[in-house]
């Protein structure tokens, strides 16, 4: 009764604001845009969708060959892909240079939400702030756009908002409730209550005590790196010369013949691959370099302000039993008031922060405080029989978010997410700010100023609607096909289209053979993930270059288990080095170069510190005793140490066969002094950890206990205690 109550008074307690934030809905009708979500036919003499995409030595011959370019974009993120992409679909001739991979940055780093923003919507309302009420609007159109435009990308995503005080329930409905008003017409579904039995049900992981009920609203979800890709590879198709590995080394300037000002002409850029630098001539340069804007901008002007203030973002990918496989949870309140999402991604579970001040770097590293941080926050609202461990953080990432800097802000968080587009005295336009979820707007913004401040010939934006790479021939029943034409696992035909849409058909024809009755092609990488030796092949054509490419960004290996990644390396450096001629040297300096990333910027080296930051050894004196016995079954001879020819003749007396390099990997993740062999206070140090909750899933700590267990059995039974015999 007393819910009901509760949820009746948030109608009375809601209205005049929901009155409010309609007429505010009303009045945002501040420009003119396109209300159906409808494929866009592509305007007279605009420029056609080729089937064939170029190959990045073609893309470097364009870059190199064709002239001036009306537009060159510099970052190869999602703002400046989509502007590109924006660019060339009105018919403008377009370049685009990123130093790095494409979605190298921040744009492959985020919580993988289509989002409007919640919390903005709330500041919105708490401070009369009209600019973040039409930022959220803003977003919530385009999250509508983005859903359409690449279906298989991308899906709604129910979140869970759990409630454990009464007055909250009314608090956060009318709160929901406005962003579902907000979003009109576009709204994905509609917000609704739940009971605290119903939540329970929907989201069984959840902390029962003082639980009052749950609100539940929708927001999309996406495969952000893919996501980058299918905007750059649609550039691409329309004639833009797209090109990775590309760095910009300095701004050309040449005098403006009416002003005699210097004007900003193009770019001095070298081909990370090969070395060679060219000149790449444009009547309008574009600086989309997200973190780095600041960068750009003073290779124009030293002594001009910055204007971004970057800001982390960690996030942990744990086993996805942590979280139901279609529900995720938002903590709008954590203890320092930050946001944390808790949610499905790839059938695993993504926890993650939201702003922290933080320097530029090209290469962000998550630290162990953040980690501890985010998992406390999820032991606060999952169920006591839910044993949150440190070991099971699977991989962790941090992205440097490019907000714009309010003079009046104390620190990030109240910073907007509005973007802002500059134009220099030399004519470098510069877009900043923003979020994933408006990348489109933003870039339809820049090309519209690059158009206005450089006299470009070209109409209105064509992206409205439009459908990027993937998308023309995806329907959600393709998988099917996939099994039925080629023999692919259902599994691996599901990861396939639901990553490469229509062009799944293309990776599925250059799949292997397997040799067996089923599946019969598509050799898998890793056996638990649907990642196929085909997909390397096919990223080498879509533009990757080295093995982080592969595990981070045309496949999300890398993101989802570090360690299985890490195990992936050595064949997809071999599968790359004959796709790119790769001698032995740089197949050799390509695998350790990838596991530098794995190690520092993908939570590999904050894995392998729970062991050895953990050399007290907490165990009790029975345990201790319990441990050595199991180890000296393996250590014979009382070496103080085992290695795999000790291993391999314990497992041959089990009949269990284990391939020698499978070995090498199991023991390395114990071989703290990397000296091939384990000991036995290496060993007490793991077991010691694995009791922590520090570790968890480790290979070495399971196979010894199973052999134990199964050389126990197998031991003779003596006659005393078989009744004596005869």
């Amino acid at each position: 009764m007393a819910f009901q109550k509760a949820v009746k008074g948030t109608a009375l307690i809601g209205g005049g604001a929901i009155a409010t934030v309609f007429g505010l809905s009303q009045f945002s009708q501040y420009r003119n845009k396109h209300s159906a979500l409808v494929q866009v036919e592509a305007e007279e003499g605009a420029p056609v969708r080729r089937d064939h995409l170029p190959t990045r030595e073609q893309q470097i011959l364009a870059l190199q060959s064709s002239g001036e370019f009306d537009v060159l974009v510099i970052g190869g993120g999602a703002t400046g892909c989509g502007c590109a992409l924006d660019a060339a679909t009105r018919g403008l001739k377009t370049a685009l240079l990123e130093r790095d991979d494409f979605s190298s940055g921040t744009s492959s780093r985020s919580t993988k939400l289509i989002h409007g923003g919640v919390r903005y919507l709330q500041k919105a309302i708490m401070n009369l702030d009209f600019e973040q009420y039409r930022m959220v609007k803003e977003a919530l159109e385009e999250r509508a756009h983005l859903l359409h435009s690449a279906p298989h990308l991308s899906a709604p995503l129910p979140i869970m908002l759990p409630i454990y005080k009464w007055w909250q329930l009314p608090y956060y409905w009318v709160g929901i409730k406005l962003y579902d008003l907000v979003a009109g017409s576009q709204c994905l579904k509609s917000s609704y209550v739940l009971t605290k039995a119903r939540a329970l049900e929907l989201f069984p992981m959840l902390r029962r005590d003082k639980l009052v009920g749950a609100i539940v609203y929708y927001d999309g979800q996406h495969n952000d790196a893919r996501m980058n890709l299918a905007i750059a590879l649609t550039a691409a198709r329309y004639g833009a010369a797209t090109a990775n590995y590309t760095e910009v080394r300095h701004l050309l300037k040449s005098p403006d013949t009416g002003s005699g000002r210097q004007r900003v002409c193009g770019v001095r850029c070298r081909d990370v691959i090969t070395g060679k630098e060219f000149d790449v001539r444009a009547k309008c340069v574009i600086n989309a370099t997200g973190p780095f804007t600041d960068s750009v901008r003073k290779m124009d002007d030293q002594e001009v302000p910055n204007i971004c203030q970057p800001s982390a973002g960690v996030h942990i990918v744990m086993p996805g039993y942590y979280s139901p496989d279609n529900m995720g949870l938002l903590d709008p309140a954590t203890s320092d008031g930050r946001v944390i999402f808790f949610l499905p991604w790839e059938k695993m579970t993504i926890a993650g922060t939201t702003d922290s001040p933080t320097d530029v770097t090209s290469h962000p590293i998550p630290t162990e405080e953040d980690i501890n941080f985010i998992l406390s926050e999820v032991r606060n609202y999952l169920g006591a029989d839910v044993e949150v461990r440190r070991g099971d953080v699977l991989a962790a990432w941090s992205g440097i978010r490019p907000l714009v800097t309010n003079p009046d802000s104390k620190d990030t968080q109240s910073l907007s997410r509005n973007h802002v587009v500059t134009v220099s005295d030399s004519g470098l336009i510069t877009i900043a700010g923003g979020k994933w979820t408006t990348y489109r707007a933003m870039a339809r913004d820049t090309i519209d100023t690059a158009i206005r401040e450089h006299n470009l010939k070209a109409g209105s934006c064509q992206t409205m609607g439009l459908q990027l790479e993937g998308a023309q021939d995806w329907s959600p029943t393709l998988y099917i096909r996939l099994v039925q034409d080629y023999g692919l696992e259902s599994e691996v035909a599901q990861h396939l289209a639901s990553t490469y849409g229509g062009k799944a058909f293309e990776v599925a024809k250059i799949a292997q053979v397997t040799g067996k009755r089923w599946p019969i092609v598509g050799k898998r990488l890793v056996s638990e993930f649907p990642y196929i030796e085909a997909e390397v092949v096919y990223g080498v054509k879509e533009y990757a270059r080295t093995a982080v490419d592969i595990i981070s960004r045309r496949t999300r290996l890398a993101f989802l288990n570090v360690q299985a990644a890490h195990e992936a390396l050595p064949r997809i450096v071999d599968i790359m080095g004959k796709e790119l001629n790769w001698c032995e040297q740089k197949k050799k300096e390509e695998l350790e170069s990838a596991k530098t990333f794995l190690y520092y910027e993908m939570g590999y080296k904050v894995k392998t510190d729970q062991l050895t930051d953990s050399s007290e050894i907490s165990l009790v004196p029975s345990d201790i005793e319990r441990y050595k016995k199991r180890f000296h079954m393996f250590d014979k001879d009382k070496k103080g140490f085992i290695t795999i020819v000790d291993v391999q003749r314990v497992l041959q007396s089990i009949s269990v066969q284990i391939d020698e390099n499978t070995l090498h990997e199991i023991l390395n993740e114990v071989d703290l002094n990397k000296n091939g062999q384990v000991e036995l206070n290496e060993f007490l140090q793991l077991m010691s950890a694995i009791q922590k909750g520090r570790v968890s899933g480790s290979r070495l700590a399971v196979l010894m206990k199973s052999a134990e267990e199964k050389l126990r059995r197998r031991q003779p039974i003596p006659v005393d205690r078989s009744g004596g015999g005869l």
